[in-house]
C-alpha cells in the first residue's frame, strides 16, 4: 500500500472519492443493464458490468497519467487542441454514429476499439482550459472587447456552434461554465452582458433557421420544445415517459430501498444505466443511498474548492474551477432530472453512469485538478510564456 501511495500525488481525498464513486457504480450499472439485455437484446448483464469496470480502469489510467503531467502544459496544450477539437466536431457532424439510439451526430467510433466517443465532451474540456489560459494571461492587462472577441470568443463560439445542433444541453452547460469562469477571472461585467446578449440573439437566429429549414435537423427542435413544454406544462399534457418511470422508481424506494438488483422500473426506464441511473439507485437503496451519492459529490466539490484556494498561480486556480465545477454541475443536473426538478437533458452521472466518454473525460478533468494540487512552486510567467510548439516537442 505504501508503494502505491508513493506514486500518486495531489489531494488524496479526491483519489478516495473517485474510487468510492467507481465502486458505488458497480451494482447499479449491473442491475440497470438488464434493460439493455432483456428489452433491447444487447449482450448480457455480466458483459455490461465487465465493460463498465474496464472503462473505469481505463479512466483510472487516464487519471494517473494526467496527474503526472505538470499542469503548466495544459495551458499551451489547449491552444494546440483547439483546431483538433474543431476538426473532430466537424467530422462528428458529417459522419456521426448512432449509439444505442442516440442522436447520430453526437458520436464517432474509435477505430479498432469499437467504442463510441462523444466529441463534445472533449471540446468542452479544451474550451474551459483555453478560457482559463486567456483570463490568467490578461489578468493584469486592460481587456479590449474587440480584441477579446477574436482571441477568446471566436474559438469558444465556433465550438459551441458545432456542438449545438446535436446537443443543446451540453452547449448550454459549456456556455454557462465559460460565463462563470470569465466572471470569476475578472472579465469586465459589461462585456459579459454583451456576450450574453449575443448568445441569446445567436440562439434565436439558430431556432429561426431550423424552423425555416426543418429537414436540415429533423426532430431536434421538436424534441427541445417537447421537453421544455412538458416540464413547465405537465398538468396540461401527458408526462414524459422517462420522467414518469423515474418518479415511480424514486417514490417506491422508501428510506432504505428494495435492495440491490431488485429494481422494477429498470425494465421500463430507457437509459436506466446512464441518464437515469440515479432513479435506479434511489429505488434499490432508498433515501440513504440517494443521500450517500449526494454527499460524495458535495465532498468532491469541497476538495475542488480547497485545491483552487491552495493553487499558487491564477491559471492554476482558474483551471481547477474551470474543469472541476462542471463535474459537480453535471451531477446536479442529472439528479435534478431524475427527480423532475429539471427538464430531460441527457447528461450522465459522473463516474457512476455507464459510458466511456463520460468516465474518461471526468477522469481527465480530475487528473488536471490533481496535477494542480500536486504542484508547489510554479510561477505565472513560466506557465503562460510556454510556447505550445515547445510543449508538443517536449511531449514527443
Amino acid at each position: 500500500m505504501k508503494t502505491i501511495f508513493k506514486h500518486i500525488k495531489g489531494d488524496r481525498a479526491i483519489w478516495a472519492i473517485v474510487a468510492v464513486l467507481a465502486i458505488l457504480s458497480f451494482m447499479p450499472v449491473y442491475s440497470a443493464s438488464t434493460n439493455l439485455v432483456y428489452v433491447v437484446g444487447n449482450g448480457s448483464t455480466t458483459g455490461h458490468l465487465i465493460k463498465h469496470i474496464v472503462l473505469l480502469l481505463m479512466g483510472f489510467g487516464i487519471l494517473y497519467g494526467v496527474h503526472k503531467i505538470p499542469y503548466r502544459y495544459f495551458s499551451g496544450g489547449s491552444v494546440l487542441m483547439l483546431p483538433i477539437v474543431l476538426l473532430l466536431l466537424i467530422v462528428t457532424i458529417a459522419q456521426g454514429t448512432t449509439i444505442g439510439g442516440a442522436n447520430a451526430s453526437r458520436w464517432i467510433r474509435i477505430p479498432f476499439v469499437g467504442v463510441g466517443f462523444q466529441t463534445s465532451t472533449l471540446a468542452g474540456l479544451v474550451v474551459l482550459v483555453y478560457v482559463a489560459r486567456y483570463l490568467a494571461k490578461n489578468k493584469e492587462k486592460k481587456i479590449v472587447f474587440k480584441e477579446s472577441l477574436l482571441q477568446l470568443w471566436l474559438p469558444v463560439g465556433l465550438i459551441l456552434i458545432l456542438i449545438l445542433p446535436a446537443n443543446f444541453s451540453t452547449t448550454a452547460i459549456i456556455f454557462s461554465m465559460v460565463i462563470m469562469l470569465t466572471f470569476i477571472g475578472g472579465y469586465p461585467l459589461k462585456y459579459i452582458a454583451n456576450i450574453l446578449g449575443i448568445g441569446v440573439v445567436a440562439l434565436g437566429l439558430f431556432i429561426l433557421v431550423i424552423k425555416a429549414f426543418p429537414d436540415a435537423m429533423p426532430n431536434r427542435l421538436a424534441t427541445w420544445e417537447s421537453r421544455i413544454d412538458g416540464f413547465f406544462n405537465s398538468e396540461n399534457q401527458p408526462e414524459n415517459y422517462q420522467v414518469e418511470k423515474a418518479k415511480i422508481a424514486i417514490a417506491t424506494g422508501g428510506p432504505f430501498g428494495k435492495g440491490a438488483g431488485k429494481s422494477v422500473q429498470k425494465n421500463f426506464l430507457p437509459q436506466s444505466s446512464s441518464d437515469f441511473i440515479y432513479a435506479i439507485i434511489v429505488e434499490e437503496y432508498g433515501m440513504m443511498g440517494a443521500l450517500l451519492v449526494i454527499f460524495m459529490y458535495f465532498l468532491l466539490l469541497f476538495r475542488i474548492i480547497i485545491a483552487a484556494k491552495k493553487a499558487t498561480t491564477i491559471f492554476a486556480t482558474l483551471l481547477v474551477i474551470g474543469v472541476g465545477l462542471p463535474i459537480i454541475f453535471q451531477a446536479i443536473i442529472n439528479m435534478a432530472v431524475a427527480v423532475n426538478l429539471f427538464p430531460v437533458t441527457g447528461q450522465t452521472l459522473p463516474l457512476i453512469s455507464s459510458g466511456g466518454t463520460s468516465i474518461w473525460m471526468t477522469c481527465f478533468a480530475l487528473g488536471m485538478v490533481l496535477s494542480v494540487s500536486a504542484s508547489k512552486n510554479d510561477t505565472e510567467e513560466s506557465i503562460l510564456d510556454d510556447n505550445p510548439l515547445d510543449i508538443l516537442h517536449e511531449t514527443i
